[in-house]
């Protein structure tokens, strides 16, 4: 069994999470009615560009491993890999669904007022069948447990990819094709939408479609096949430490702005998140080092961080923001990182690791720096 180093990674995936729990604080003490920063351009966007950041990783690490178990192998294990796929992900996100649906509910502690559509058996039927992006196309959203989008985008990801890569020759043009067919299909979607204003039916298929984001999976694809093959010209100059620097800053820049792209908004940043990404796994003279023990753990327990961040500021939203006893805004945030952290280790260490580590019974491939994959 091969095992792949992803330096950097991790604590990569730890930035991510941050990103996603700012956001989320800020939008949670909205709804709370308490004073916020929901409303700053910096604030709105970076929750979803974090998710879009797990999606490029995604696409990336996943790839990249099937890749070089292809190379190996001569052959891609689709069943391995839905079984790798299931033992780490379906685990938690089963606690975390149960947990939304039938205990939460049952305390009016936990009341949090939410617009969304409350739509009885059928969200039942779509966070049970992983579809919560669905569920959120439609706007059915339900309290601690919405954010499941993305782990419905992810899963519906992994059935195509494994696929395509089998039976497929893996190479550049197979992923951009991926990628001009998911793009036309939104702009199409996105013209049905104008001419056809007030139709349910079309705005939830463009909803969906847009939620999928699988536009960011196939550009990490591509950065981890620039990364999986010899150097060449284009890698040469992807390594350059002035190209490095120029995408942390441009990325600052915009995150600092809340600049959004007209149409391709998420696929702009996921070139930028690419660049980065490739730089930080791949290249040896990265001018960013994110190599630190504390960094490694969180991200190695990122999943769980995720999942729970949603309930862990909620309560310390209404234990300790709403009794007065903790008004500092960074003092609000290191009480949530404090307690996501916290939640999300005993997950990891009590529920998850087992099986993480029966997953590996069906891996001709492991990274060391990335458990999630």
């Amino acid at each position: 069994m091969k095992k792949v180093y992803f330096p950097n990674i991790n604590g990569l995936r730890f930035i991510a999470a941050f990103l996603v729990i700012v956001h989320h604080t800020e939008n949670m003490k909205s709804l709370l009615g308490m004073s916020n920063y929901a409303g700053v351009p910096f604030i709105h966007i970076i929750g979803k560009l974090g998710v879009i950041l797990f999606f490029v990783l995604s696409g990336f690490l996943i790839t990249y491993l099937l890749l070089i178990e292809k190379r190996d192998t001569h052959a891609v294990s689709i069943k391995n890999f839905y079984i790798r796929r299931i033992l780490r992900i379906w685990p938690l996100y089963y606690l975390i669904i149960i947990l939304g649906l039938f205990v939460y509910p049952n305390f009016s502690f936990f009341d949090l007022p939410i617009q969304g559509a409350q739509s009885g058996t059928l969200k039942y039927i779509l966070f049970f069948l992983i579809f919560p992006n669905l569920a959120l196309a439609m706007s059915i959203k339900v309290p601690f447990i919405s954010l499941t989008w993305s782990i419905g985008v992810e899963e519906q990801f992994y059935i195509i990819w494994p696929n395509v890569l089998k039976r497929f020759k893996p190479k550049l043009q197979l992923f951009f094709v991926v990628l001009v067919v998911y793009l036309a299909i939104k702009m199409m979607l996105y013209f049905f939408m104008s001419y056809n204003n007030g139709n349910l039916l079309i705005e939830i298929v463009y909803n969906f479609w847009n939620s999928f984001v699988i536009s960011a999976m196939a550009i990490g694809a591509i950065f981890a096949y620039l990364g999986f093959k010899d150097r060449d010209a284009i890698t040469d100059f992807l390594f350059k430490k002035h190209v490095q620097l120029g995408a942390y800053i441009i990325v600052l820049m915009l995150f600092a702005t809340g600049y959004e792209f007209p149409l391709l908004h998420y696929e702009c940043y996921s070139i930028l998140f690419g660049v980065i990404i490739l730089n930080l796994a791949c290249n040896p003279s990265s001018i960013l080092k994110l190599e630190f023990k504390i960094l490694n753990y969180l991200g190695k327990i990122s999943y769980g961080l995720y999942m729970f961040h949603p309930i862990a500021i909620f309560l310390i939203l209404k234990l300790l923001v709403k009794n007065n006893l903790v008004v500092n805004y960074v003092a609000i945030l290191i009480f949530i990182i404090a307690l996501t952290s916290f939640l999300a280790a005993l997950s990891y260490h009590i529920y998850e690791e087992r099986f993480i580590k029966a997953k590996k019974k069906f891996s001709q491939v492991l990274s060391g720096e990335n458990v999630n994959k």
